[in-house]
C-alpha cells in the first residue's frame, strides 16, 4: 500500500493515508515523497471527501473507516485494482510469484533492466537499495511487480496477482502459507491456475525445476509459452529439458555461500558461454532468485551477459538480511523471514558465509514467530530444524499464539530460549555476546525496534 501512494503521487495526485503501527523503511519512504501519513482509520481522516480511496487487504467490515466510505457512496478500489485501471493498463508487465523470494526477484529484475537503460516502471513489496523508492512508473513500456497471491481487499478475495495480467511470469516456488485465508495448498495452487489463465499465449512462464506443487498447477491447463530453471542441474537433463521447452536455465554455485556462481542458458540449437556472477549477496536462495531475474530479463531482450554485470552491482534489499551495525566485534543483521524454509534459506546462507572465515564465529538466530501462519502452529514441526544452521536461538514469543514454543526448542538440536519480555531478550544476548558473534533477527513486523535497541545495548555494554 507505502508503494501504491508513491505511484499515485508520481501520477499527479494529493495522497494521504492512515495506517496503523507503520515503520521504517516504508515510513521513513512515505515521508521523503511528502504524502501525508495519519494514524488509525478514522473517518476525520477522510475529510473533506477525497475522489478515490484504496482500501488495504488488512481491513474489513466494522472498521470504522470502511463503514464510512460505504455509507457515503465514495469511489474506492482494491490495490490490486487501482494499480490494474490506472498503472498496468497497456504495460508490458513482468510478475514475480511464488511462496519464497517474490521482494528479491523483483528488485533484481527491475534492476537489471534499470542497468540495461530500458528505464522500468516498478512495484516492490520492500525497498531496494539501488532505487530511491520502493515503487516508479518508469519511461517504458516495462513494469516490474512483485505479483502477490494474498488476497486483494475484504470485498475482493482472488489473489492480488491476477489483476496484473504479465507477460513475463515467474512462478519462484509454491508451498503452503497465509493459513489466516488459505485452507489448504490446493487453495493457493487454484489461485496460482488463476494467474496462468491470465497469461496470453505469447507470454512466457519460467518456472521453478522440480517444484512438484507448480508442475501440479501448470498440469491443470497451461496455455503460454514455457521455460524452466534450476540450480546444478546435470547437463544431459538441462538438455533434455531445453529440446522439451526450448530454453533450459541452469545456475552452477560455484562458492560454497553462493558468492559466486555462474550461468549457462541451454537452448534446442545451442548451449551459451557461461556468465560468472561475482556480487555481495549470498544463499542458495538468492542464486536461485538471480537465475530467475536474468531469464525474465531475457524475455525482453537482455542479453545473459548484462544480466550477469547488473547483479554484481546488486545492493540488496533493506530488511533482507541488512547488516544494522557492528559493536565489538558482535555483527547485528536484520531480516524479514518469517516462514521455516526463508528461516532455513536465510541461516543456511550466512552460515556458509561464516565457514569461508578463519576466524572463530557463531551464529545467533532470534525470531519472533509473529504471522498469522506462524501463529496458528501449522508449521510448528517444520521449525524444529528451520534453525539446524544456527550455534543458538532465542525466541520471543508471540502473545495468543498457537504456537508451543516450549516444544520447538526442547525438540531442535539448537540450544534456545524463549522471552516474553523484549528488554529481557535484550539483555540477555548482549550478556551472552562476544566478538566475532552474528546475530540475525527475523521477523514479519517492527520487531519492537530490537534492531536499534540491540546496537545501542551492545554499545554502552564495551563502554561500560
Amino acid at each position: 500500500m507505502g508503494s501504491l501512494a508513491v505511484l499515485a503521487k508520481q501520477l499527479g495526485h494529493r495522497v494521504s493515508g492512515s495506517d496503523a503501527n507503520v515503520y521504517p523503511p516504508m515510513s521513513t519512504q512515505l515521508q521523503q515523497q511528502g504524502i501525508t501519513l495519519m494514524e488509525g482509520y478514522k473517518v476525520e481522516h477522510l475529510q473533506p471527501h477525497p475522489d478515490v480511496v484504496v482500501i488495504g487487504n488488512a481491513l474489513s467490515r466494522g472498521n470504522a473507516a470502511v463503514e464510512y466510505v460505504l455509507e457515503q457512496g465514495l469511489d474506492y478500489y482494491s490495490g490490486p485494482g487501482w494499480l490494474s485501471r490506472w498503472v498496468l493498463k497497456d504495460r508490458w508487465v513482468l510478475g514475480v510469484a511464488g511462496t519464497h523470494g517474490k521482494t528479491t526477484t523483483s528488485s533484481m529484475l527491475a534492476w537489471i533492466l534499470e542497468y540495461a537503460g530500458l528505464k522500468p516502471g516498478y512495484l516492490i513489496g520492500g525497498v531496494a537499495k539501488n532505487f530511491p523508492s520502493s515503487a516508479s512508473l518508469g519511461e517504458s513500456p516495462f513494469f516490474v511487480i512483485e505479483a502477490d497471491e494474498y488476497d486483494s481487499a475484504f470485498f475482493d478475495k482472488r489473489s492480488k496477482f491476477v489483476h496484473y495480467a504479465p507477460r513475463t511470469t515467474i512462478l519462484n516456488n509454491l508451498e503452503f502459507d497465509h493459513a489466516d485465508i488459505f485452507d489448504d495448498l490446493a487453495a493457493i495452487g487454484k489461485q496460482f491456475h488463476h494467474l496462468i489463465r491470465t497469461i496470453p499465449g505469447e507470454g512466457l512462464i519460467l518456472s521453478s525445476f522440480n517444484d512438484a506443487n507448480l508442475d501440479d498447477v501448470l498440469a491443470q491447463g497451461c496455455w503460454s509459452k514455457t521455460q524452466q530453471f534450476g540450480l546444478g542441474v546435470a547437463m544431459d537433463e538441462c538438455e533434455r529439458v531445453a529440446v522439451e521447452h526450448g530454453i533450459f536455465w541452469n545456475a552452477n554455485i560455484i562458492t560454497k555461500d553462493g558468492s559466486r556462481f555462474e550461468i549457462i542458458k541451454y537452448s534446442a540449437e545451442a548451449t551459451s558461454t557461461p556468465a560468472v556472477v561475482d556480487w555481495d549477496l549470498n544463499g542458495v536462495h538468492n542464486v536461485s532468485n538471480a537465475l530467475a531475474a536474468i531469464a525474465a530479463a531475457h524475455h525482453v531482450g537482455v542479453s545473459v551477459e548484462i544480466g550477469a554485470a547488473a547483479l554484481e552491482q546488486f545492493q540488496g534489499i533493506k530488511r533482507r538480511m541488512e547488516l544494522c551495525g557492528e559493536v565489538g566485534g558482535v555483527s547485528v543483521y536484520d531480516d524479514f523471514a518469517h516462514h521455516p524454509t526463508a528461516i532455513a534459506t536465510t541461516l543456511q546462507g550466512l552460515a556458509a558465509k561464516l565457514t569461508l572465515s578463519d576466524k572463530a564465529t557463531r551464529l545467533i538466530a532470534v525470531i519472533e514467530p509473529r504471522s498469522n501462519t506462524m501463529q496458528s502452529a501449522v508449521h510448528q514441526q517444520s521449525l524444529v530444524q528451520a534453525i539446524d544452521s544456527a550455534d543458538l536461538c532465542l525466541w520471543y514469543q508471540v502473545e495468543a499464539s498457537d504456537l508451543d514454543l516450549i516444544k520447538v526448542v526442547s525438540e531442535s538440536k539448537v540450544p534456545g530460549s524463549i522471552y516474553s519480555d523484549l528488554d529481557e531478550l535484550i539483555h540477555a544476548l548482549v550478556a551472552d555476546s562476544r566478538p566475532g558473534d552474528h546475530i540475525v533477527t527475523m521477523s514479519n513486523g517492527a520487531f519492537g525496534g530490537i534492531h536499534s535497541k540491540l546496537i545501542a545495548a551492545l554499545a554502552a555494554s564495551e563502554k561500560a
